[in-house]
């Protein structure tokens, strides 16, 4: 791996890292699955990039940066991921609802439905935190 003109290679895997940690945190808001697979990729570059960074007596705080980071979006996209996989038929039988809902009054019943059949499927405690969660 040939580094640009100035940075050794060490520096940017460094780099690498934590903007794939930071890529893995943004995709787990918008795609969980795909969240999921970034977070272990830059997982995966942090810890590459210690060893490398260590042997030339660099700085490690980018790595584990990036380590951190991708920590905690393996950790939220595994969880977001989990709960659409336990509630996939919930999710499933909302979204035909709305394909047939032409007013927001409509859109509005199939979410109190989707809502409800989620609140029989999940425990108490977990519906008091996604309670706290909403606007």
């Amino acid at each position: 791996m040939k580094a640009p003109a100035g940075q050794q290679p060490a520096d940017s895997a460094g780099r690498r890292a934590i903007w794939l940690s930071i890529a893995a945190l943004a995709m787990t808001f918008m795609l969980p699955l795909a969240g999921l697979v970034m977070a272990l990729f830059a997982l995966m570059a942090g810890i590459r990039a210690l060893p490398m960074l260590r042997a030339e007596g660099r700085p490690t705080g980018v790595a584990v940066g990036g380590i951190t980071v991708s920590s905690i979006a393996l950790a939220l996209s595994a969880m977001a991921t989990g709960m659409q996989l336990y509630l996939m038929e919930e999710y499933s039988a909302y979204q035909e609802c709305m394909k047939g809902a032409g007013t927001v009054s409509a859109q509005g019943e199939c979410f109190a439905q989707f809502r409800e059949a989620a609140q029989r499927k999940l425990p108490a405690d977990v519906l008091e935190m996604l309670g706290a969660m909403q606007p």
